[in-house]
């Protein structure tokens, strides 16, 4: 069973969207990431450098027609913490409380 746990790191609503689709596959290329958000790379970049500072997202980079691909993965802590979040998220939606708010280890 998850704890529901409120995450802010994942509470941005780009950062948010990316563990959402990261959590539907087991890993996606950063331009697919960029379009399906509507963001620019350096936008990506940035929330990116967040999850993955905070242990939830690992960068692959990979060499795929003579280009440099980035693929991004959802780290196991990353999952437990995202699907903590989303289970807060139903609570408050359920007008239940949500005490331990923040970070884990908060």
């Amino acid at each position: 069973m998850t704890t529901a746990r409120f995450d802010e790191v994942i509470h941005a609503p780009i950062r948010l969207q990316i563990c959402g689709l990261a959590a539907a596959t087991e890993m996606i290329e950063f331009g697919v990431l960029r379009n399906l958000l509507g963001i620019t790379d350096s936008a990506l970049s940035k929330h990116l450098a967040v999850l993955e500072q905070a242990g939830y997202v690992r960068l692959n980079k990979a060499m795929s027609s003579s280009r440099i691909r980035t693929w991004v993965l959802l780290t196991h802590q990353g999952r437990r913490a995202f699907e903590g979040h989303v289970a807060a998220l139903h609570a408050i939606a359920a007008g239940q409380p949500v005490t331990n708010a923040g970070r884990p280890g908060r």
